[in-house]
């Protein structure tokens, strides 16, 4: 049996949410796949040279970590890649590919796991909850990961009159380093500015409120850290037009999310100019809200 497994890409954090907001963008990882005699891994599409064709491949690994976890023997495959995420941008490029994996390897093995316990295995793999809920779940995701390593997701619909864009610069950005900018800790007035941002940016999610919704943004966690990083993105958290919403790092960047009223997609332009200012090119992507999480089905 063939199949094709379609992973969204997914933008994480959304400005004071770090590590525990998510949504999902429908811009694709793409797996066609079946049992073979031997390995035998293609890949094209975005960034294509820059991924694996062998065993050290991420989809590949993770389907292996899942066998293990599961103390099963996975049959090699035939798997050719298509994709359209790009690598490096803070889009879920990783998080995409280690949900892959878990699905393959949840098809290929026979275990019949649900979305949820899915979910559950990729984000032990992962360390955290918010990309790979996403993936699994679509929409917008608010997470939480216990001590425990359980992992609780509650979904969230994108307001009808929002929109979102992520504007990418040609440039790329690791995770590991923008991490290590980050301070150790962070005093009770930081922690108490984004928890009630994050609480303010959760109830504009549901109601559709627009009226705070820039305010809400705001972020002392990870993004003023982050900023040396991105030039250009300290100018970009000022920028007010109407139509637009507020913007926020992708994950760890160097891509913006921004969010805007349906019917003001210009705004993203001064996006592109303000990373065009700081020697960089940048490409903008309307991608819908990708509502379903991933899906797989037979060829």
């Amino acid at each position: 049996m063939k199949y094709r497994l379609r992973v969204p890409a997914s933008s994480a954090n959304l400005g004071p949410g770090f590590d525990a907001l998510g949504l999902a963008l429908d811009i694709n990882l793409t797996c066609t796949f079946e049992m073979a005699g031997k390995l035998k891994i293609s890949v094209s599409g975005v960034d294509a040279q820059d991924i694996p064709e062998d065993e050290s491949n991420l989809i590949w690994q993770t389907a292996q970590r899942v066998a293990r976890d599961v103390a099963r023997q996975l049959p090699p495959v035939r798997l050719h890649i298509t994709n359209e995420i790009p690598l490096g941008k803070g889009l879920g490029s990783s998080a995409a590919a280690l949900t892959a994996g878990v699905v393959i390897a949840n098809e290929l093995l026979g275990l019949q796991w649900s979305r949820r316990q899915i979910l559950q295995e990729a984000a032990t793999i992962e360390g955290h909850p918010d990309n790979v809920a996403a993936c699994v779940l679509g929409a917008v995701v608010a997470t939480s990961m216990e001590p425990d390593g359980q992992t609780h997701v509650v979904r969230v619909e994108l307001p009808a009159n929002y929109g979102v864009a992520a504007v990418v610069p040609d440039f790329a950005l690791a995770t590991t380093k923008a991490r290590s900018v980050l301070p150790a800790t962070y005093s009770r007035e930081d922690a108490v500015f984004n928890i009630q941002h994050s609480a303010l940016l959760i109830a504009a999610l549901c109601t559709g409120s627009t009226e705070s919704f820039s305010a809400a943004l705001q972020d002392r966690i990870h993004q003023p850290y982050r900023a040396c990083l991105i030039p250009g993105f300290d100018e970009m958290l000022l920028l007010r037009q109407p139509g637009l919403l507020g913007c926020a790092l992708s994950g760890a960047g160097p891509s913006v999310l921004v969010f805007y009223e349906r019917g003001s997609e210009h705004v993203t332009r001064g996006f592109e100019v303000l990373f065009e200012k700081s020697g960089s090119t940048a490409q903008t992507y309307f991608a819908e809200i990708q509502r379903s999480g991933f899906v797989l089905e037979p060829l």
